[in-house]
């Protein structure tokens, strides 16, 4: 058996002076241990398109109504005019109105992402280490002749179809399992996730009736399939998320819109956090922690999102970058 090994001469120390040296040990492992602990702040935004907050009210939506519980919601933000989803998107993603970002029409003409990126593309101009992610099925969002979507190659991951061609119900549910997949094998921190079957099937059926009900009611779901893939990361317990999910215009009871009705201007937006970091809701005690402190709801709009993401992931908003939003924490 080995011996109890002694000190050289002049190492040698008292039992009471090294308790306290050891006390002074703990303290600091616990003191910068502590800050080396701190949650990462992620972000995850879920655009549903085309979704009228009154008619959102009415379908039974079990995953949006959780995280609205606990969380920070308003049915009364204002979108672009004119409100179709080149210009809204635009807007949502960029944080500027149409007058900078320049897309006036599903054309995309006369787009300036260059001057005016995404907040996923400025995040990683601005801090290259972050990792983004976006999953989308309508192409003009990632594609576009001639270069500049608002979701370009800059993006580390992009999963990019064609709603067109698998059919709208069935590509939202492949966007959201792509998503699922990568949120549980890569470590993304600050994610877009857009749903657009609910427009497409309103614009189809030319109503806000049944078929447009069960869209919403089917985005709810994936919804609540995303949310549970959050939670179910091994890395989770660490974690600082702050779901974001609006949608990018209203509609009329024919199903249009593009106009500047309250039907088509009014979009709803829903803050709730989920993780460590703050009060997030009863079954998810954590949570991106300002949600609870921020102001009651109040004017806000669809500019609001973009500067909202890049606050929470850390990012001072600089005057420079002009943007028309601000975080949605500061709206009063």
């Amino acid at each position: 058996m080995r011996g109890t090994p002694i000190p050289p001469a002049g190492l040698a120390l008292t039992t009471s002076a090294g308790l306290a040296l050891a006390a002074v040990a703990a303290l600091a492992l616990a003191t910068y241990g502590g800050l080396a602990a701190q949650p990462t702040p992620k972000v995850l935004l879920i655009g549903i398109d085309g979704v009228r907050p009154d008619v959102l009210a009415e379908v039974p939506t079990p995953n949006i109504d959780l995280l609205a519980a606990s969380g920070w919601y308003t049915a009364e933000a204002r979108t672009t005019h004119p409100s179709v989803s080149g210009p809204s998107w635009s807007s949502m993603l960029t944080g500027v109105w149409p007058e900078k970002h320049g897309v006036t029409n599903n054309f995309f003409t006369g787009r300036d992402y260059d001057v005016w990126p995404g907040f996923l593309t400025r995040a990683e101009r601005e801090r290259p280490e972050l990792a983004t992610f976006a999953a989308v099925d309508w192409l003009p969002l990632a594609e576009l002749p001639d270069g500049g979507p608002v979701l370009p190659d800059a993006i580390d991951t992009r999963i990019v179809l064609n709603g067109y061609d698998h059919g709208w119900a069935e590509a939202d549910g492949m966007v959201t399992a792509q998503a699922v997949r990568h949120l549980g094998e890569a470590d993304s921190d600050a994610m877009f996730v857009y749903l657009g079957n609910p427009d497409e099937t309103s614009h189809q059926h030319g109503s806000i009736g049944a078929e447009y009900r069960d869209a919403i009611a089917l985005a709810d779901r994936h919804v609540g399939v995303l949310i549970d893939a959050v939670r179910d990361r091994p890395g989770y317990a660490n974690e600082n998320w702050l779901v974001l999910i609006s949608t990018d215009h209203g509609r009329r009871e024919d199903g249009g819109h593009g106009g500047d009705s309250p039907e088509e201007m009014t979009i709803f937006i829903l803050a709730s956090g989920l993780g460590a970091g703050g009060p997030g809701g009863a079954e998810d005690p954590g949570g991106a922690g300002n949600t609870a402190d921020w102001p009651p709801p109040g004017p806000a709009y669809i500019v609001d999102i973009a500067p909202t993401a890049l606050a929470h992931l850390g990012f001072t908003i600089d005057p420079a970058w002009g943007l028309d939003g601000r975080p949605l924490s500061e709206r009063r």
